[in-house]
């Protein structure tokens, strides 16, 4: 196992270890000096580096998904942690393992994917337990459903991060149908099955989680509407009115324009999506940052995704009981 990990790098010191290009560019200072910036990671996360001075044979033979060996400064600027790179080179096939390199789900993926087979044979409308029963059950799709990450950062970065954040929404619209009988529960778990499918294709994940060139060019939301139009299309009958209305789940769950939704929630499923969509992906951030160890016993890790850190209550109100006292 490599020593030491990103998230150990939260003071000034000197390291040699290794790492992962995730991103390689030439940048100018505002002088107009290049420098080669790159960012590095491994499987607690990812860290700037920079390199000012001869680094014109490392941006040569050095490119995105390479493993590199680095000596470096580690560096505190605005508050975060940047590498000032000393000397890089690539590493060695024998040097690298890539279990600390790809962060991955805790939870047993054939469970889940059991689970969520389980939740679609429970969807009662003919037409979209046939959708999602379809999908589910192609080959080409399950192998990667269960391997892909949500994100690239935001949340459930890590493979299976998919299928952990999709059982949960379908955990999540089951209840929430429960208290508003209104919902149309079939919609609800539709959409959360087939919500994220398009990232299937827009991120890549065989050595760090990035874009595909489709997955920059169109996005998730633009991909997975063609691949559900496209089964939609193949079923015999499909009713046409309830594919605009599958389209609209899924076009919409971003729930904002400012978003990358190209449509607001004009349904009443779709609008309780959303919300559903939200709180489990930040409550997953903030469980990611409440894992990460900030050094103050207190307070997490800074989540950048949501930019902020988060108060450890059970720590903060220790001396205290957090449960109401028991009435006599």
């Amino acid at each position: 196992m490599k020593t030491p990990f990103v998230t150990d790098l939260n003071s000034e010191q000197n390291i040699t270890t290794f790492f992962l290009v995730c991103e390689k560019e030439i940048r100018n200072t505002r002088e107009g000096k290049p420098y080669l910036r790159l960012e590095l990671g491994d499987r607690s996360g990812t860290i700037e580096a920079r390199m000012w001075d001869q680094f014109e044979a490392a941006a040569k033979g050095i490119n995105r998904d390479d493993f590199v060996k680095v000596q470096a400064r580690v560096e505190i600027y605005k508050n975060r942690p940047q590498l000032s790179l000393m000397q890089v080179r690539l590493a060695k096939p024998e040097e690298i393992d890539l279990a600390d390199f790809m962060p991955q789900t805790k939870a047993d993926v054939a469970k889940l994917y059991a689970q969520l087979l389980e939740y679609a044979g429970s969807i009662s409308n003919p037409w979209l337990k046939k959708l999602a029963a379809g999908i589910l059950n192609d080959p080409s799709i399950a192998a990667r459903y269960k391997r892909a990450p949500a994100a690239k950062v935001m949340h459930h970065a890590y493979l299976g991060g998919l299928l952990e954040h999709v059982v949960s929404l379908c955990g999540l619209a089951k209840q929430v149908a429960e208290h508003y009988p209104e919902l149309d529960l079939d919609l609800l778990l539709t959409t959360a099955i087939l919500h994220d499918v398009g990232k299937l294709d827009e991120l890549c994940y065989e050595r760090a989680i990035g874009y595909t060139v489709e997955g920059h060019l169109l996005g998730h939301i633009v991909m997975e509407v063609q691949t559900v139009s496209k089964a939609m299309d193949g079923i015999d009958g499909f009713p046409p009115n309830l594919k605009a209305v599958v389209q609209h789940l899924l076009i919409s769950h971003h729930g904002e324009y400012e978003f990358g939704s190209p449509k607001l929630p004009m349904i009443r499923e779709a609008l309780v999506f959303h919300y559903l969509d939200d709180l489990d992906s930040k409550l997953a951030a903030v469980g990611a940052a409440m894992a990460g160890d900030s050094g103050e016993p207190e307070w997490s890790a800074y989540s950048d995704a949501l930019g902020r850190k988060f108060l450890r209550l059970e720590e903060f109100l220790k001396d205290f009981a957090l449960a109401p006292p028991e009435r006599k």
